[in-house]
């Protein structure tokens, strides 16, 4: 899992599973505890998620949405959004809709 971090926006790229939340988690908070109120995470790179690494994004959103923040999904691929349907967790995070194709 590689992170990089671009302003407010958080990207990452590669396998996002249970082995690599702790990594994000961390990023997560350091990025909400400055002085940012509005945080992108961008999953345009990410090749394969499970629902652990969803619930840390949902629970990231929650907390920052407690703080006056706001946490952003970008780059949702199409099994991205399916797990976020099938667990609920759509109904916690936010996803950024994708700009419709001409």
């Amino acid at each position: 899992m590689d992170i990089v971090r671009d302003g407010a926006t958080l990207v990452l790229s590669g396998d996002f599973d249970v082995r690599s939340t702790w990594e994000v988690r961390t990023a997560l908070h350091e990025l909400l505890s400055g002085s940012d109120t509005e945080v992108v995470v961008d999953l345009t790179g990410v090749d394969t998620i499970d629902l652990t690494a969803l619930k840390v994004l949902a629970a990231a959103s929650r907390q920052a949405g407690r703080r006056g923040n706001h946490v952003t999904l970008r780059g949702c691929g199409p099994a991205v959004r399916r797990l976020l349907h099938l667990s609920r967790l759509i109904r916690v995070v936010e996803v950024e809709r994708a700009a419709a194709s001409a």
